[in-house]
């Protein structure tokens, strides 16, 4: 459009030029006479530039018609190139609406046929379910006449199935829950450990650490207290012992947590009271007297052990310190005469499995070596009494028995494990720490009437000193499963029924044997 506009433009020039010329013309012909040669080659030039400027005009006319033509072509083409594009995306469009359109025809009759498919199967499963149904009646009905049974009788042996499959499940749980319970046994022991010391504490000092002195009157007492108290004084000072007088009659009670001076307290009181004179100056005098007394006897005593046990090379504080555990009890057991019984039982031991034997018997006998000073050093009495014998260079397989007889240190050799055998062999014995053998007899009669309650138990042993029962069960009417469960329930009887020291370990067996006779 803006081409044609200076097409017309120029038409328009030309005009005005050609006009102009022409009006030219026509007053200089008028003027021809009176115009000279010049003007006349000026006329000429004017009409041959205006001739040129003629053909100029018709050549720019002839160009922009051109122009406009193709423009006009260009702009047909265009159109037409977007109308053709629109119909091939109309066109695309009307094809993809015919696809639609055929693949909702083809899903309308997949459902339909798969309707008719469905109201087909439909009865064909009714066919079968009436077809089933006759089939379970016959086979019912079969199943009685072969079996012999009733449908109640079945219900029964299903039920006793059943019950047999619950209790096996029961007794694989029970064997989980107490696979559980093991693990936290160690936090829960020792809660329970704890609580015990807690309750027993109070009766079990009061008990261990008191000596009673008898009096021939009542009026023994107003002479040991003295005047204005000044002998209790001076005996309590002297001995670093507790004198307690109470309403007991005709006994005063000594308390004291180390067993020496407890024992010096109670001999110079004896001999006080057998002497009649008590005063400050005669109770130090007879301290005195009593501490030699004891240390003598502390001498002898573990002397006699050494010697009874066939030990040398000791060191003569070592032989003291063994005299010592002669006023020293564990659970009313005398600590020497364990001592003692440790060492023969570790020869014993030694000698049935090819070991040292008077390693052995070394490391038996000081065992607790460590409990005759354990109220005055802090420690586990066994870690106290390897300390000990370390600084008299004692051997190592000694120290190492000693340490580890109450698993302070892990027991790594042979020597070691014999030690602990026969500690707890010495320990466990009937009548060893305050058991009548009428209450351990009792004990094991009580066991044995409890175990052999349960049916399918053949026989029954209590071993190991009350501490183990082990039943013997029939194997054809006791399986696996049910053993764990009769373990179980033996266990917790015996801790509802019964009152006893420890633990006490139940122990089922189940034996199959083939037996057979080649002839």
């Amino acid at each position: 459009m803006n081409n044609l506009s200076i097409i017309i433009g120029i038409i328009i020039a030309v005009a005005g030029i050609a006009i102009a010329v022409f009006y030219s013309s026509s007053k200089s012909r008028s003027l021809a006479t009176s115009i000279d040669i010049e003007t006349k080659q000026k006329l000429d030039e004017a009409a041959r530039i205006r001739e040129e400027a003629l053909r100029q005009a018709e050549s720019i006319k002839r160009e922009s018609i051109l122009e406009a033509k193709d423009e006009a072509y260009k702009l047909r083409e265009e159109i037409e190139a977007e109308n053709r594009e629109k119909r091939s995306e109309i066109q695309r469009l009307e094809r993809r609406l015919a696809q639609k359109e055929e693949a909702l025809e083809r899903r309308g009759e997949s459902v339909d046929n798969k309707e008719r498919s469905l109201q087909h199967r439909e009865a064909e499963l009714s066919t079968k379910d009436r077809e089933q149904a006759e089939l379970a009646e016959k086979q019912r009905q079969e199943l009685q006449r072969i079996s012999g049974m009733t449908v109640e009788e079945a219900k029964a042996t299903f039920l006793k199935t059943i019950e047999d499959e619950s209790r096996r499940d029961a007794a694989k749980l029970m064997r989980d829950i107490e696979e559980e319970a093991k693990r936290d046994g160690d936090r829960r022991a020792r809660n329970i450990i704890t609580q015990a010391i807690q309750r027993c504490a109070v009766d079990q000092t009061s008990e261990t650490t008191v000596s009673v002195v008898p009096l021939p009157n009542d009026e023994m007492k107003g002479r040991i207290i003295g005047r204005e108290g000044r002998n209790i004084r001076a005996f309590e000072t002297a001995t670093g012992v507790d004198l307690i007088i109470d309403d007991t009659p005709e006994a005063v009670v000594l308390s004291a947590f180390d067993p020496v001076r407890r024992e010096i307290a109670r001999i110079a009181l004896t001999n006080l009271i057998i002497d009649g004179r008590i005063h400050p100056g005669r109770i130090e005098e007879m301290v005195i007297k009593a501490k030699v007394e004891v240390e003598q006897r502390i001498e002898e005593a573990g002397e006699h052990a050494v010697m009874e046990s066939g030990i040398t090379g000791l060191a003569p504080d070592i032989v003291r310190l063994l005299g010592k555990m002669k006023y020293r009890t564990s659970f009313g057991q005398n600590v020497l005469d364990h001592s003692v019984e440790v060492s023969h039982l570790c020869g014993l031991l030694a000698a049935e499995v090819g070991a040292d034997i008077n390693l052995c018997k070394r490391a038996g006998l000081l065992h607790d070596l460590g409990k005759a000073v354990d109220h005055e050093v802090e420690g586990p009495h066994a870690v106290i009494g390897a300390d000990i014998l370390r600084r008299y260079r004692e051997a190592p397989e000694v120290i190492l028995a000693v340490e580890g007889h109450h698993y302070d240190v892990e027991p790594s050799t042979v020597e070691a494990i014999l030690v602990i055998c026969a500690d707890s062999i010495s320990a466990s014995r009937p009548g060893a720490r305050r058991e009548t053998l009428e209450t351990y007899v009792k004990r094991l009669k009580k066991l044995e009437e409890i175990a052999e309650s349960y049916p399918g138990v053949e026989k029954t042993f209590a071993v190991q000193a009350g501490r183990e029962i082990r039943m013997v069960v029939f194997p054809e009417m006791i399986d696996d499963l049910a053993a764990l469960k009769l373990a179980r329930d033996t266990a917790r009887r015996i801790e509802e029924e019964m009152q006893y020291p420890g633990q006490i370990k139940v122990t089922v067996i189940r034996e199959t044997r083939a037996v057979d006779f080649a002839k």
